[in-house]
């Protein structure tokens, strides 16, 4: 658990305890996010379970285009061999979960003193934040196949929004993370 505090101990000492677990190392947010004398209260990334459950859909077609063909191998004159499709099948499957390897490294969740960041994108890097002063609410969703390993997500909603301007996607902990944005909401605005 890492968390980057000013020389003054006592400022965040109320949530320190209630950080959520296994939190990456801050040097991994760019400094020139955060503002002088802004504390990261909570750094969070996705879970590693993103790397196959965000792309599922795309992985489970993957695998099954590849088991038709190899089928399909036996009954029909296809000018490809077994072990071509077994190559290209696994050669799609591994770039597919590369991309999304990419795009779990350019991920960051911030929560700090003063605002919520995330900060996302490989090629085009998007970064959100929102003052905690604008934030008018949060939602948590559970896909099944986030419940299924812990994990969750939360919503960011800022005034005057009906849909939510940024979320932080299947993070591990996600109903602590939650009770920290919550806290860290009610004690700074």
């Amino acid at each position: 658990m890492t968390s980057t505090q000013p020389n003054d101990q006592s400022h965040n000492a109320e949530l320190d305890h209630e950080q959520v677990h296994g939190q990456p190392d801050a040097t991994i947010l760019p400094a020139e996010l955060l503002q002088p004398g802004e504390v990261i209260i909570l750094l969070l990334k996705p879970s590693l379970w993103y790397l196959i459950l965000a792309p599922l859909r795309t992985l489970i077609m993957i695998v099954l285009l590849s088991f038709a063909l190899f089928y399909l191998c036996d009954y029909t004159s296809l000018p490809l061999s077994k072990h071509d499709i077994l190559i290209a099948g696994g050669g799609l499957f591994g770039l597919r979960v590369f991309w999304q390897f990419l795009n779990w490294l350019s991920r960051i969740y911030v929560l700090t003193d003063q605002r919520v960041i995330r900060v996302k994108g490989v090629f085009q890097v998007q970064i959100f934040e929102a003052p905690l002063k604008k934030l008018q609410n949060t939602q948590m969703t559970f896909l099944v196949r986030e419940r299924l390993f812990g994990l969750g997500s939360i919503h960011f909603y800022t005034a005057g929004t009906n849909f939510p301007e940024a979320s932080w996607e299947m993070i591990n902990h996600p109903l602590e993370a939650h009770q920290t944005v919550i806290k860290t909401m009610n004690k700074y605005r």
